[in-house]
């Protein structure tokens, strides 16, 4: 509710993960599409917008203590805590045309909040949805209270029912881009959600492989990850093993080094082994990602009949996978590694640095 005068502003909204793509920035004029499932909130741990401060002005430790160990370009002095929902299950609130931004084809926020409560006028709130970004409303944590619902926290599924019932994301997608003459156009691609998974999960291998090579299992796995591990780790034995993991699947055996796992969806908290795998390093993965791994889908042909609308996007044959090599997210790769206190190691280090100065451009 609004902090200011106490009217209500969205819908019974239950507490979920933050998922890994929320910062994400995502190709050039993409409609990426609403962040969060409708009914649901996360709140973001890390600032966000406005103001900033460059790398040079920030003291060390303040940066060590807001969890960052390596330089960044700029950091956010916005507060910390906001809540992210979807932009449907706002209630009571009006934009602020003169909080635009710098945005392209919508908002992005860039001029801090853009809407305030309908009753009183108090900015609360920050709408996303310019191209290239996951729409979203970021509830201001200064200006907005949550206060309890009746029945709207579940108790979380337990891993059982989520291996049962989660549900997959697909690795191919079609996107969408800003319409021309002839009207809304598509590619079919890698999908945005896997490239930002991928991003954060390759952060947490490199901190896992201690500097040695990884390998990780053949198929997608290895589509994903294993020419990043190959190009950013040193060649030459000895190789750290990585395997999936998680609940349903064989328990992992003990020579197993680092255990690619899901994360909670609802909770955020990371699936861990019991018995002789306790001790591999473990690194997350987003429940829809990981069941794809360990379960593909294959893209079966539906029989159809009649002539689909020219507007449609087609779906028979299946489409082909995309023309190119998987790229991890890069944003998302930096924002996860910076946060890791190994990367204060010389090695990391200098992969981070390569980011901007010799990395190859097709490894992300």
């Amino acid at each position: 509710m609004c902090a200011g005068c106490g009217a209500e502003l969205t819908t019974p909204l239950s507490q979920v993960a933050l998922p890994v793509h929320a910062r994400q920035t995502y190709g050039n004029g993409a409609q990426l599409p609403v962040l969060m499932e409708s009914g649901t909130f996360a709140v973001d741990p890390d600032p966000w917008g406005g103001p900033w401060r460059m790398w040079d002005e920030i003291d060390p430790g303040e940066a060590e203590a807001r969890g960052i160990h390596a330089p960044v370009h700029a950091l956010s002095d916005g507060t910390p805590g906001a809540s992210v929902i979807a932009p449907g299950d706002v209630r009571g609130t009006r934009l602020i045309p003169e909080k635009r931004g710098g945005a392209c084809c919508g908002l992005d926020g860039a001029d801090g909040p853009n809407m305030a409560c309908e009753a009183c006028d108090l900015p609360v709130a920050t709408r996303v949805d310019d191209c290239s970004l996951w729409q979203a409303v970021r509830l201001s944590p200064d200006a907005v209270h949550r206060v309890p619902v009746d029945g709207a926290h579940a108790a979380p599924l337990s891993w059982t029912e989520l291996a049962k019932k989660g549900e997959k994301t697909p690795p191919f997608e079609p996107v969408a881009t800003w319409g021309g003459r002839l009207g809304p156009d598509h590619y079919w691609s890698w999908s945005p959600r896997w490239e930002a998974a991928a991003g954060h999960a390759l952060a947490h291998l490199l901190v896992a492989s201690r500097g040695q090579p990884v390998n990780v299992p053949d198929g997608l796995t290895a589509a994903v990850f294993q020419r990043a591990l190959d190009a950013l780790l040193p060649a030459g034995p000895p190789k750290r093993r990585a395997v999936l993991a998680g609940p349903g699947q064989p328990s992992p055996d003990a020579g197993a080094d680092i255990l690619l796992v899901p994360v909670h969806p609802q909770t955020g908290r990371m699936w861990a082994p019991a018995g002789p795998a306790a001790t591999a390093h473990l690194v997350p993965l987003p429940l829809g990602v990981w069941l794809w791994l360990v379960s593909p889908q294959p893209c079966l042909p539906v029989p159809a009949s009649g002539r689909i609308p020219r507007d449609v996007l087609r779906d028979d044959p299946p489409p082909l996978p995309p023309g190119r090599l998987f790229r991890a997210d890069r944003g998302t790769f930096q924002h996860t590694l910076v946060r890791q206190p190994a990367v204060r190691s010389p090695w990391l280090r200098t992969i981070l640095e390569n980011l901007t100065q010799g990395t190859p451009a097709d490894l992300f």
